[in-house]
């Protein structure tokens, strides 16, 4: 293996991870932001309770980014984080005759993918699991 190859090995991973970990971070924050906007979007498509939707899915958001930003528990929280922008998808992007809906739903589906990617194959030398 060449210099090169063995630092890509190293800091991809970490890099993958902080890019995708970051919608999850953002949403996350957002939803901390304005609150009502949400609830209001998690009441438009018929959700029971959605205040405790809220608080459920900023844990999920903020704590499984964190968590996979750190290579904490990687593979359980990619997995779930992989499940939650599944059901994400198909709960609130499911009109794919709306453009952007269409596309709402298939950035879940390919974010689950990428996480599904590092649930196989693990966080990588930089993290708190260590690969």
């Amino acid at each position: 293996m060449t210099t090169e190859t063995v630092a890509a090995s190293r800091w991809l991973p970490l890099a993958a991870r902080v890019m995708i970990a970051a919608i999850f971070l953002l949403a996350g924050i957002n939803k901390i932001a304005d609150p009502a906007s949400t609830i209001g979007y998690i009441e438009s498509v018929g959700l029971p309770a959605p205040t405790l939707a809220l608080w459920g899915a900023i844990i999920v958001e903020v704590l499984g980014a964190l968590a996979l930003i750190a290579g904490f528990k990687t593979r359980i929280t990619a997995f779930a984080l992989a499940a939650f922008s599944l059901v994400t998808a198909v709960v609130f992007h499911n009109q794919i005759g709306d453009p952007t809906q269409f596309v709402m739903f298939f950035k879940n589906i390919a974010i689950a993918g990428g996480l599904l990617q590092i649930a196989a194959f693990g966080p990588g030398a930089l993290s708190i699991d260590r690969g």
